[in-house]
C-alpha cells in the first residue's frame, strides 16, 4: 500500500537489466563499448517516444531528486546570468523536498549557483491544487527567473493544473520545471506539448530500477553545469552511464504506458472503494485526496491518533503505508503538504497515505478494510504523544 514510495520491480525491467548487466562502459570506442552505447541509445529512443521528446532531450540521472536539482539550480543559474536583479523564483508550497529545498537554498545558501534569489511560494486550495490566480498575480507584478511547480503531488495525489501553469509560463516567458516523478508512467505526459522547460522522473515509481532517474531537457535549453566531468549526457549529468538501469527503465516505462489506461480505471475503482469505506466506517476521518488526482492515492487524517502509532500497527498487521509526519532529532513534525492544505496540526499528526499500484488487488483492499477501523481505534486509544 505504498507504491508512491517505491513500486515493485516489473519482470520486464528485471529481464532487461539482466540482459544488459554484463555490458561495459558505453564511452568505450571498441566493440564492447559500442554494444553498451547501442543499448543505452535504444533505451533513450524508447523513452523519448513514450514521453513526447527527442532522444537528445532524455538525460539519464541517478534519481528523480538529482534530476530536480540539476534542473532547478541549472535553469536558475543560467537564466540569472542573462537577467538583471531582482531574481524571483516561484516554487510550489507542496513541492517534494527535492524541489523545495534547492529552490529555497537559492535565496539563502551562499554555495548555491547564481545570485541570491527572492523565493515566492504558490499556495494551494483546500483540495491541494495550486492557485493559478495567485500565480497569475505574481507574474503580473514582475518578471521571474524560474518556476518550479509539480505535475502531481506525492502525498495527496493532486494532479496540478499543468495546462494553466504552462500557459502562464509561456505568456510571461518564464522557464518552468515540472517535477513529474509521481506522474510519469501513471498519467499521460508529453514533453513537447506540455510547455515545460524540463521534467524530472524516477524509474522506481513506475516499476523500474531504483537509483535511475530521468531529466527531460529541451534541445535548445541551456543549463548551468552543476556537475563537472567528462561531458556525458550533454554535460548536464557527466559520469559513466548505468547501462542496465537505462535498459530497465525503458522496459518498465513501455509496459507502464501500455497498461496505463486500464490501470487508471482499475486503481481509481479500488481507491474510491477504500475512500468510501473510510468515510462510512471510521468516524471523524478527514479525506484529503480530491479530483483531479492520481488514481491510486488515498490521503486521509484520523484526528486523535498519532501517525507513528498508525504506521506501527499497520506494519504489525502486514501493511505498508506512509505517515504525513517526519521525525527529525526525535521531534515529530507535521508534513508541510498537510499544513499547506489547511489541516489543523493535531489532526495532521494522524495523517496516512495509502498508495495503490499494479500489484494491488481487490483482496488487498478488502484485507485492509478488515483491520483499519480497529487499528485507528487502537491508535486513538493510545492517545497523542
Amino acid at each position: 500500500m505504498d507504491h508512491a514510495a517505491t513500486s515493485p520491480l516489473r519482470q520486464v525491467a528485471k529481464d532487461a537489466i539482466m540482459d544488459s548487466w554484463d555490458l561495459l562502459n558505453p564511452g568505450g570506442q571498441y566493440a564492447s563499448g559500442r554494444d553498451a552505447r547501442k543499448a543505452v541509445e535504444e533505451a533513450r529512443e524508447t523513452i523519448a517516444r513514450l514521453l513526447g521528446a527527442e532522444p537528445i532531450e532524455v538525460i539519464f540521472t541517478a534519481s528523480g531528486t538529482e534530476a530536480d536539482n540539476l534542473a532547478v539550480q541549472g535553469i536558475y543559474a543560467e537564466r540569472a546570468q542573462e537577467k538583471s536583479s531582482p531574481h524571483r523564483v516561484i516554487v510550489g508550497s507542496v513541492e517534494h523536498p527535492a524541489v523545495l529545498e534547492p529552490a529555497k537554498a537559492l535565496g539563502t545558501d551562499p554555495s548555491s549557483p547564481g545570485p541570491e534569489a527572492d523565493v515566492i511560494e504558490v499556495p494551494v486550495d483546500s483540495s491541494g491544487h495550486y492557485r493559478t490566480d495567485f500565480l497569475a498575480d505574481v507574474l503580473t507584478d514582475g518578471p521571474a527567473t524560474l518556476m518550479a511547480l509539480q505535475w502531481a503531488n506525492n502525498e495527496t495525489g493532486a494532479l496540478q493544473p499543468v495546462d494553466a501553469i504552462a500557459s502562464l509560463a509561456a505568456e510571461h516567458n518564464v522557464p518552468w520545471h515540472a517535477d513529474g516523478v509521481q506522474a510519469v508512467g501513471h498519467v499521460p505526459v508529453d514533453f513537447h506539448s506540455s510547455g515545460a522547460t524540463t521534467i524530472a522522473a524516477s524509474a522506481h515509481k513506475f516499476g523500474g530500477p531504483r537509483s535511475t532517474g530521468l531529466l527531460l531537457c529541451g534541445r535548445a535549453t541551456n543549463l548551468h553545469k552543476i556537475l563537472r566531468g567528462g561531458g556525458q549526457e550533454r554535460s548536464i549529468r557527466p559520469g559513466t552511464l548505468n547501462v542496465a538501469g537505462a535498459a530497465g527503465t525503458a522496459a518498465a516505462l513501455t509496459e507502464a504506458c501500455r497498461e496505463m489506461e486500464a490501470e487508471r480505471a482499475r486503481l481509481s475503482g479500488l481507491r474510491d472503494r477504500l475512500l468510501s469505506f473510510i468515510k462510512r466506517e471510521i468516524p471523524d476521518s478527514l479525506i484529503h485526496t480530491a479530483e483531479p488526482a492520481l488514481p491510486g492515492h488515498v490521503h486521509v487524517s484520523f484526528p486523535g491518533a498519532e501517525g507513528d502509532s498508525l504506521i506501527m500497527l499497520l506494519d504489525q498487521a502486514g501493511f505498508d503505508a506512509s505517515t504525513g509526519s517526519a521525525c527529525a532529532a526525535g521531534v515529530n513534525r507535521v508534513s508541510h503538504v498537510v499544513m499547506a492544505i489547511g489541516v489543523e496540526p493535531v489532526a495532521a499528526r494522524g495523517t496516512l497515505r495509502f498508495t495503490l499500484g499494479r500489484t494491488t488487488s481487490e483482496k488487498d483492499v478488502a484485507a485492509l478494510e478488515a483491520v483499519l477501523p480497529k487499528i485507528v481505534e487502537q491508535a486513538r486509544a493510545a492517545g497523542m504523544a
